[in-house]
């Protein structure tokens, strides 16, 4: 199933790896880990409005929304497909 990102993006619930909360994420061993990877920015959200990161098996993506809230996303679409 897709889960909603942010702005216009949706990821496939079979890709996502991790969905990591901004505050829990910067370490100094992750911030290395940032920067070494692309991260896409969802939308036109600036580095402020960054609440969560969503790695998937191709991208790393920032967004506005909650990591709570994108688990709930997608835990919603796991019990409905009945996982």
């Amino acid at each position: 199933m897709l889960i909603h990102i942010g702005g216009e993006t949706v990821v496939n619930s079979m890709d996502v790896v991790i969905i990591l909360d901004y505050q829990t994420a910067h370490s100094k061993r992750n911030e290395k880990f940032f920067k070494q990877n692309q991260v896409k920015n969802i939308g036109s959200i600036r580095s402020d409005e960054i609440k969560s990161y969503i790695i998937t098996k191709d991208s790393i993506y920032a967004s506005s929304i909650s990591s709570s809230t994108l688990n709930r996303r997608s835990n919603i679409w796991h019990n409905i497909e009945g996982r």
